[in-house]
């Protein structure tokens, strides 16, 4: 059996990506492994038979596919996190730093190589794209390579545990803001509708300006007849409207606009499908990606309105800025006899949404795979951005522009997951197998308890600064810090945690909108932690 599996490279990827994915399902309390499982029994693989290790053209290609397809899917919240979140992204920007430091400080005190220090900030700020880069310089140079990934996987676990603690801490800590989104009713999670009787006159965009564009108004009911909003409607007095968002937003606008008008009123305006009726369609045309909902014109195009986005799993308000992806299920409010219509103007095809379209797809990974083979010069030397960093920063400029004339860069949501995914899966399996030796060697020895040790350490200061500052200082709260801890470790575990006690899509949004900015940044400062 052995002669096979060394003989039979493909098999082995299969059979240790099948392994991690068993290990990945195992669950401890919120935690579990996902995907990194892949790594751990990769590991296992080569620690049993050393000879298993995959070629790195098994490595190099999952790099490619997963940091590129990270890239397109992060894109499109580059500008508006920066407008809207600097703030955050600032205070990520300076813990990471300090992190950076204070691991250059650990390894000085424990005498570790340039690769072992980059490799643990990479395991201690659990960063799969920044341990990538590091490797592939490694090899590049002819270093040891594998002593990156043997550090990565000895801080990884308690990386991990560190931010739970912190998140389990917040929860308890006196000065931490409960979450102003949650909702009190168990049954009211999400995204919803609500009908009000409006008191005042009221112009839309006055609405808009109070609750910053979070509530939408889809239906105007006014001497018995419905018409859908515009964004110069004005609401007067008597009227009944139908109100998109989450519960408290939606109490806000109650409060701002009159009172609601109970269930069964709400029940009869969905109901009610003679002048406008809805649907939910996919979004599929490559003319429309990256367009926001308001550049669309639909209520004087076609009489209709955009209320609801439905985003992977998540659900999103159809406010006019919201920038529309492929592979996103919009409902629709139109008349019944523009459906159709609109239904062809979307694309409607999930026939679309499977395929990939292979020339901009290769264009672009082409690009960022050039540009990361440019070296960078540094006083004392020079580093590249490489097969990780490259890709990386070309996929989120492409997926920032979503097309360029008729070249749509943009993925659909479905396939972006499963290349993403797949590139991920072969990039651990490959590295876990080619590190399985050394692993061995290192983690029952002294050096590998002071690792593991070291990049708890760095995963408390960094998880419990960011906390602390987000709550105290910047008045976050709990489920926007949990967000933005998970986001600054680019920790999916912790994020996990934090959605399951916020009952809200907050930490989602701000680990959404960090998480590009953390990677990049974690990317640039493992090359100079590898310099002498």
């Amino acid at each position: 059996m052995r002669d096979i599996l060394v003989a039979t490279p493909v098999l082995v990827l299969f059979l240790v990506a099948a392994a991690g994915q068993l290990l990945g399902r195992l669950r401890v309390g919120s935690f579990r492994l996902g995907v990194a499982g892949v790594l751990f029994a990769g590991i296992v693989a080569g620690v049993l038979e050393p000879a298993l290790a995959l070629p790195p053209i098994v490595l190099d290609l999952g790099l490619a596919l997963f940091v590129y397809t990270l890239g397109l899917a992060a894109g499109p919240t580059l500008v508006v996190t920066l407008r809207t979140r600097w703030r955050e992204l600032a205070l990520v920007v300076a813990v990471v730093v300090v992190a950076a430091a204070l691991v250059w400080a650990i390894a000085a005190g424990l005498d570790l190589s340039r690769v072992q220090r980059a490799g643990l900030f990479t395991g201690s700020l659990t960063n799969t794209p920044a341990l990538a880069s590091v490797v592939e310089t490694a090899r590049a140079q002819g270093a040891d390579a594998p002593s990156a990934v043997v550090a990565y996987t000895l801080a990884y676990p308690g990386s991990v545990l560190a931010s739970l603690l912190i998140l389990a801490w917040l929860r308890k800590a006196r000065h931490a803001i409960p979450t102003e989104s949650d909702p009190t009713d168990e049954g009211e999670v999400g995204v919803m509708m609500r009908a009000a009787r409006v008191h005042q006159r009221v112009a839309l965009s006055e609405l808009d300006a109070a609750l910053a564009r979070r509530v939408l108004v889809g239906r105007i009911v006014r001497g018995g007849e419905q018409h859908v909003a515009r964004p110069d409607s004005v609401l007067l007095p008597g009227d009944v409207v139908s109100l998109v968002g989450n519960p408290h937003d939606i109490e806000r606008a109650l409060a701002f606009l009159g009172d609601s008008v109970g269930d069964a009123v709400a029940t009869g305006l969905v109901h009610d499908r003679r002048s406008l009726d809805y649907r939910r369609i996919v979004v599929s045309s490559g003319k429309l990606a990256g367009r926001t909902i308001g550049s669309l014109t639909l209520p004087e195009r076609f009489g209709a309105l955009i209320t609801r986005v439905r985003r992977g799993d998540t659900e999103l308000v159809g406010h006019p800025a919201l920038a529309l992806e492929l592979g996103d299920r919009v409902r629709v409010l139109a008349p019944p006899d523009r459906l159709a219509e609109l239904s062809h103007y979307f694309g409607d095809s999930y026939r679309a949404l499977g395929e990939v379209d292979v020339l901009t797809f290769s264009l672009g990974l082409a690009l960022g795979l050039l540009i990361g083979a440019v070296p960078i010069p540094l006083p004392g030397g020079s580093f590249s951005l490489g097969q990780a960093g490259g890709p990386l920063i070309v996929g989120l400029f492409l997926g920032a522009r979503a097309h360029s004339g008729r070249l749509v860069w943009q993925l659909p949501h479905g396939a972006s997951a499963t290349l993403r995914q797949l590139g991920l899966v072969l990039f651990f399996a490959a590295v876990g197998t080619r590190a399985g030796e050394r692993f061995a060697a290192t983690v029952t020895s002294t050096e590998g308890l002071a690792l593991a040790l070291a990049g708890t350490t760095t995963s408390l200061v960094v998880a419990g600064v960011i906390a602390f500052s987000a709550s105290r200082f910047f008045k976050l709260d709990r489920a926007a810090t949990g967000g933005l801890v998970a986001g600054a470790l680019t920790q999916p575990a912790t994020l996990a945690a934090a959605c399951e006690h916020a009952r809200s899509d907050t930490p989602e949004a701000t680990y959404a909108a960090i998480v590009p900015f953390a990677i990049v940044l974690k990317i640039l400062l493992a090359q100079l932690l590898l310099l002498p």
